[in-house]
């Protein structure tokens, strides 16, 4: 089996972003399973949910990991922020690979997504009270699932690939 990464953490948490930059690094394939999806269905995430639903969506993205566990190449994996919301997505995401949580203050991820339309959980009147709804809901999930954590805010891209790069050396070295 190749080296693979699963980016795991709240909208706007730098995944994609992340993910695009370590790939790089690592000379491997950079996926993102929303981006697999919408590729699959031929329409956007609010589409999606608009016609099947969030339980339709979650399906879909179940389906994608199941996929991608059974593949043998390295990648870097940015997934959504609710993939660790199904409990069988859980375990299916540590047989991936190494999974980082990437983690952020609301007040962070407020400033990074507050003018994106194109999260459907996040069209409410109340941003704010929402996005403590779901770290409330999603936060443990995330520490189940993940290896390990890196907090981001005030950090820049390079700065977090710098701290996922270094982290991943000195484990190396432990092992060894």
């Amino acid at each position: 089996m190749g080296d693979r990464i699963v980016l795991i953490g709240p909208m706007g948490c730098g995944k994609s972003t992340i993910g695009r930059l370590l790939a790089a690094r690592l000379r491997c394939s950079f996926l993102d399973s929303d981006a697999i999806i919408v590729r699959q269905t031929g329409v956007d995430i609010p589409t999606i949910f608009a016609i099947e639903g969030e339980s339709g969506f979650r399906e879909r993205e179940h389906k994608v990991l199941q996929e991608l566990s059974q593949r043998e190449d390295s990648f870097v994996l940015a997934t959504g922020g609710g993939a660790i919301l199904r409990p069988d997505n859980r375990p299916l995401l540590r047989n991936i690979g190494e999974v980082i949580h990437l983690d952020i203050s609301i007040d962070e991820q407020m400033r990074r997504i507050r003018h994106d339309r194109n999260r459907p959980l996040l069209q409410v009147d109340d941003l704010p009270a929402r996005l403590a709804q779901l770290a409330e809901e999603r936060a443990p999930l995330y520490r189940e699932v993940a290896h390990w954590r890196i907090f981001s805010d005030g950090l820049r891209a390079d700065q977090v690939l710098s701290r996922i790069l270094r982290h991943r050396r000195e484990r190396a070295r432990s092992r060894s």
